[in-house]
């Protein structure tokens, strides 16, 4: 399991609801992306893959189903915090670094919020 809290919603973060995704980014992020990214520290990482297709990703009592996983979107995690969710279904390839979520309604997300990944 991955599990990781909400340390700064970026003032941008969730002007994308329109295209239905989320950014995240770990501490580290540069200024510019922290702007349009929700900051989140990672708390527990027991999994060398803890994003995965048909696997389960949580923000607080917001459950959601993964549909699709790029080729890059676990090892960003771990080394950024980076990934971006579409909460819609994709239509092409997926990008090496997004993930897609099911159901397409954008989390409820806030400074302290925890996200899991099991």
């Amino acid at each position: 399991m991955y599990k990781s809290t909400v340390k700064q919603v970026g003032p941008l973060a969730l002007a994308f609801e329109e295209e239905k995704v989320v950014i995240l980014f770990g501490p580290d992020a540069p200024d510019e992306l922290k702007e349009v990214s929700i900051i989140h520290e990672a708390e527990e990482d027991s999994d060398n893959e803890p994003i995965k297709k048909d696997g389960k990703f949580a923000v607080d009592n917001q459950e959601y189903t993964i549909t699709a996983v790029g080729s890059s979107a676990n090892d960003n995690l771990k080394e950024l915090g980076h990934i971006s969710i579409y909460f819609s279904e994709p239509n092409e390839d997926v990008l090496p670094g997004a993930i897609f979520a099911s159901p397409s309604k954008l989390p409820d997300i806030q400074d302290g919020s925890v996200i899991t990944f099991k």
